[in-house]
C-alpha cells in the first residue's frame, strides 16, 4: 500500500519527500484542485519518486478535461487524476476515455486515475461503485474513492469496510489498482490496510487535521511508517 501525499507549493513538496507518492494539487479549488504546470514541473525536478497531478472536479467537459489532462502529463507527472463530478454513466464513461486518450496519445507509460466521490448521494454524481467497469473498458489504470465535499466528514462516514473491499477486490478482477482518500485519519489506517488498496491519498492527516493548513514534515514520517 502506497502513501500518497498532496502538497501545494514546492515548499510543501519538500517537507512531503517520505511518501511513495507526491501529489500536487490545489486545495483552495476543490477536492481534486488543479495546480499550475510549471508547479508540476518543478516538484517532478525535486525527487525521482512519482509525481501525481489533480486536474479538477469535472462535470461533463470531455475536452476540457482532455486538455488538462494532456497539460498535467506534458508537465511531468507520472499520474494524472480527475474527479467526476457528473452523474450519467454514458457522459462519465466519454470524460474516462477522452482523458485515458489525451495521455496515452503521446505518454503511454503514464497512470490515468479516475476518481468517484464516497459523498455522491449528498452531492448528486455517479456512485464509486459504478466507474469500475467504466475505468476498465476505457483502457485506465486506477479506479479511486475521495470526498468531494470537505467539512470534516471522511471516506468511512458515508462507505464502510465492507463496500471498500468489495471495490477494491472488483478493481483487481479487471485489472485495475485502487486508490482511496477523503479525510483519512491515522486511527483508519489499520482498517485501510485490511481493505489492502494500492494507494491511500492524504493530506490533511499529515497538515495536523486541517487540510488548509501546512503539510508537517513529522507527521508524513509518521503515516509512512505507520502505513509500512
Amino acid at each position: 500500500m502506497d502513501l500518497l501525499v498532496s502538497p501545494s507549493s514546492v515548499e510543501e513538496a519538500k517537507l512531503s519527500l517520505a511518501a511513495d507518492i507526491i501529489d500536487v494539487k490545489k486545495p483552495s479549488e476543490g477536492s481534486l484542485g488543479a495546480n499550475f504546470p510549471w508547479v508540476i514541473s518543478a516538484i517532478k525536478d525535486l525527487t525521482n519518486k512519482p509525481v501525481s497531478a489533480a486536474i479538477g472536479d469535472y462535470e461533463y467537459r470531455p475536452g476540457g478535461a482532455a486538455q488538462g489532462a494532456f497539460g498535467a502529463a506534458s508537465a511531468g507527472a507520472d499520474y494524472i487524476k480527475i474527479g467526476l463530478m457528473l452523474k450519467d454513466e454514458s457522459e462519465a464513461f466519454e470524460m474516462i476515455e477522452s482523458v485515458n486518450k489525451a495521455v496515452k496519445w503521446k505518454y503511454p507509460e503514464k497512470t490515468v486515475v479516475i476518481a468517484a466521490y464516497a459523498d455522491f448521494e449528498r452531492i448528486d454524481t455517479i456512485s464509486p461503485m459504478d466507474i469500475t467497469k467504466l475505468v476498465a473498458k476505457a483502457g485506465a489504470d486506477v479506479a479511486m474513492i475521495d470526498t468531494a465535499v470537505k467539512d470534516g466528514k471522511r471516506l468511512f462516514d458515508f462507505l464502510d469496510e465492507k463496500t471498500l473491499t468489495e471495490f477494491t477486490e472488483a478493481n483487481r478482477k479487471l485489472g485495475l489498482k485502487t486508490a482511496l482518500a477523503g479525510s483519512l485519519k491515522f486511527e483508519d489506517l489499520d482498517v485501510l490496510k485490511r481493505i489492502n488498496p494500492e494507494i491511500i491519498g492524504v493530506r490533511g492527516m499529515v497538515c495536523g487535521g486541517d487540510r488548509s493548513a501546512v503539510i508537517r514534515e513529522e507527521l508524513v514520517q509518521k503515516a509512512i511508517a505507520m502505513v509500512r
